[in-house]
């Protein structure tokens, strides 16, 4: 075992450890310069989704797929990782944050325009599509071995080593606020957990529609109250955010070093931009053209960092709980004494409240992952059988047992895996990506207010013609 952690170890370090991030910034730079700021161009069209209504009752929404890859991108790193960074980068870490999620925003479009564009329509009607499908008919057949890689470090990052995290952090936080035994905790979000993945990606769908937006204004309501009370400090911490990560003060030891290291990697691990897991769910989407699915999905991360994220950090800094260079405190503790601070022992309820719909969200959301990767694989019913009980039973282990989750030291480095695998992907498709957008500003620019995709325009690609017909849905 010991040899295993140490192999797994090597992985982390080589992918997570220098690899991955400079990869994942430079190449996210590379991105926003050759789709021209895309991400700025089409800001204020992203927000058209949050009030479009579907044609087909039975097809799954722009809307709802943004709400699905809200609820996964948004959960333990939002109120955990924040105050991590924070604690060892300083509040200098949370400017860097902010630059990746803009970054991100750009490399999320083209990631999921991809999976849009190269989707397959099953038998059921639905939609299946992702990194892994773009590589097999984006790619070549040839490439199905780097497809298989992926969808194998999809399901054991996700699926199985995230669900028992988030498990655990639910029953940990439950356990110690409402006094109530890991195992019932556990139990129950089994059975919920069992309810939402047995009906598949539509009540998957419908239940994110539901408990997205209620976590999220809750969460932002909450935050809005602090900020208020505290409304005339507010541009002080907003100085001391840039000071900070300009080496112009130093907060912790490492100074500026620390706040890019810790704001770049906590960022990226909160909205997964670029790590190839959104455009899974971004795929079920039944829109006219790829982009559009694209810009919804930099909504996406634009909430998750640039808004639920600096809640998070304006909740840490304008309380008294954080002390700069202070050690013993950090995490989810650091977040809770800090809202404790502004409103009261009360308000530690709330926050359990908040990071059990945070962790259901993602529960729902990795499985329907690693649903998907297993698609790639087999198409044996008794293989998808298999894979909803193990991952309830994962969701099971990982909140009765404290150190259950030790046994899942594999999570990160399959993580790192998947994401180089991404990027090698994103970077051999980004041509095709590119032809596609300028596709869609060009109808913008003749007046088409929303533009389809016509496959005929593309004859060199190898699109499934049911799901891209050329004319408008509904």
């Amino acid at each position: 075992m010991e040899m295993l952690e140490s192999f797994f170890g090597m992985i982390g370090d080589f992918t997570w450890g220098w690899s991955l991030i400079p990869l994942l910034v430079i190449f996210g730079i590379f991105i926003t310069l050759m789709t021209g700021f895309v991400q700025f161009a089409y800001f204020k069209r992203m927000f058209r989704v949050l009030f479009e209504k579907s044609d087909d009752p039975n097809a799954i929404s722009g809307r709802e797929a943004l709400l699905v890859s809200v609820g996964g991108r948004v959960g333990g790193g939002n109120i955990a990782g924040v105050a991590v960074a924070i604690t060892l980068g300083g509040p200098g870490a949370v400017f860097w944050m902010w630059a990746i999620a803009l970054v991100g925003m750009a490399t999320s479009l083209v990631e999921c325009s991809l999976a849009q564009l190269f989707k397959r329509r099953q038998e059921n009607g639905d939609y299946r599509g992702g990194p892994a499908r773009a590589i097999i008919h984006g790619l070549g057949a040839e490439y199905k071995w780097l497809a298989i890689l992926y969808a194998v470090c999809l399901m054991a990052a996700f699926a199985f080593g995230f669900n028992a995290f988030q498990g655990n952090t639910v029953a940990g936080a439950v356990q110690d606020s409402l006094g109530i035994e890991r195992i019932w905790t556990g139990g129950l979000f089994a059975i919920l957990t069992g309810f939402i993945v047995y009906g598949g990606i539509h009540r998957i769908a419908k239940v994110a529609d539901v408990i997205v937006p209620i976590m999220a204004i809750g969460y932002l309501g909450m935050a809005l109250v602090i900020i208020l009370i505290n409304i005339a400090e507010v541009p002080g911490v907003i100085a001391s955010i840039v000071s900070n990560a300009f080496g112009l003060e130093e907060a912790v030891g490492g100074g500026m070093g620390a706040a890019i290291a810790q704001g770049l990697r906590r960022g990226l691990f909160s909205n997964e931009a670029g790590l190839g897991s959104a455009p899974n769910v971004a795929a079920t989407a039944e829109v006219d053209h790829p982009i559009q699915q694209g810009i919804t999905q930099s909504l996406s991360v634009f909430i998750d960092t640039m808004v639920i994220c600096s809640c998070t950090a304006f909740i840490i800094l304008l309380g008294s709980a954080y002390v700069p260079g202070a050690e013993g405190i950090d995490g989810v503790v650091l977040t809770q004494q800090s809202m404790v601070s502004h409103l009261g022992e009360w308000v530690q309820y709330f926050l359990t409240g908040a990071i059990l719909l945070f962790a259901f969200s993602s529960i729902i959301y990795n499985y329907y992952l690693g649903e998907n990767a297993m698609t790639v694989m087999t198409k044996s019913p008794g293989a998808m059988h298999g894979l909803r009980i193990a991952v309830i039973g994962i969701v099971f282990l990982g909140a009765t047992a404290p150190g259950a989750t030790a046994v899942f030291f594999f999570s990160d480095p399959m993580m790192g895996i998947l994401a180089l695998v991404n990027l090698v992907a994103i970077m051999m498709l980004l041509p095709t990506c590119l032809r596609i957008l300028k596709d869609f500003r060009a109808q913008l620019a003749k007046g088409v207010e929303k533009p389809i995709l016509n496959p005929d325009d593309f004859p060199d690609l190898d699109l499934d013609r049911t799901a891209w017909t050329g004319k408008k849905r509904g």
